[in-house]
């Protein structure tokens, strides 16, 4: 749901992960993941997305109901596709789940989920998601071939993978630039058009956001290790505010 005084805009999902990371570096309580879901919603983001991996490494089981008790604001849940995450996400019923790629020494989801190479084993999942009332996502790469896969598991919402942009971005390669915006920019129209939501995420930041915000049938992004990272230097506030206004300036 697009934020009340923002009613048409492209919504701002801020991933609390990382929060948790550095909480766990310790052990203990602090940081609290749920104050930043406080602060995000406090200060008019759109949503909260958290990422429940295998080996616990940053959101942990017991966070997820409290950040759910602590906000408004609709929680999309990342998840593997396993049996495990799967009765975690119908105990908890977040307002989304999001399934993404997960490699147990991976640093962060690299890549988007092979939709159509494991379209058996997602079907089933994806299914019992729907069933429970659940929003599901797939994070994928911005291809037809996903797409279409997306499309046959009758999903809502779809998360388009921005990692390669990002990279590009990042080495001023301005012809993969160009070629990155014109494969999201399709596949975002193509979902659209078939009826599918679209969504987009990672490595974006302050610098790289605005050409993805432009994308006009974009719904949503999910933002996370940039604004914790700037939030331990300028506060989390000012970092959420700051990719809101560049994201509606896009726009």
């Amino acid at each position: 749901m697009a934020h009340p005084s923002r009613p048409n805009s492209l919504r701002l999902g801020v991933n609390i992960d990382h929060v948790a990371t550095i909480r766990n570096a310790r052990g203990g309580d602090h940081p609290d993941p749920v104050r930043a879901a406080q602060i995000v919603a406090a200060c008019g983001g759109d949503g909260i997305t958290a990422h429940l991996r295998e080996d616990r490494r940053h959101i942990r089981d017991e966070d997820l109901k409290r950040i759910q008790e602590a906000t408004d604001l609709p929680l999309n849940l990342e998840m593997a596709a396993t049996d495990e995450m799967l009765a975690i996400a119908l105990s908890h019923m977040p307002h989304a789940a999001c399934i993404v790629p997960e490699k147990r020494e991976e640093r962060t989801t690299e890549g988007g989920l092979d939709a159509a190479g494991q379209h058996n084993h997602l079907q089933p999942i994806v299914t019992r998601l729907k069933d429970a009332g659940i929003r599901v996502s797939l994070f994928i790469e911005a291809s037809e071939r996903q797409l279409d896969s997306a499309l046959q598991m009758g999903v809502p919402v779809v998360e388009f993978h921005t990692g390669e942009y990002a990279h590009a971005m990042a080495a001023s390669d301005q012809e993969r630039v160009a070629r990155e915006l014109k494969r999201l920019s399709d596949m975002a129209a193509l979902a659209a058009k078939n009826g599918i939501e679209p969504h987009a995420g990672h490595g974006l930041t302050y610098d790289n956001v605005q050409p993805i915000a432009a994308i006009p049938q974009l719904a949503e992004l999910n933002i996370g290790h940039y604004l914790i990272g700037e939030a331990i230097f300028d506060g989390l506030e000012p970092a959420v505010l700051k990719m809101r206004e560049l994201m509606d300036l896009a726009r």
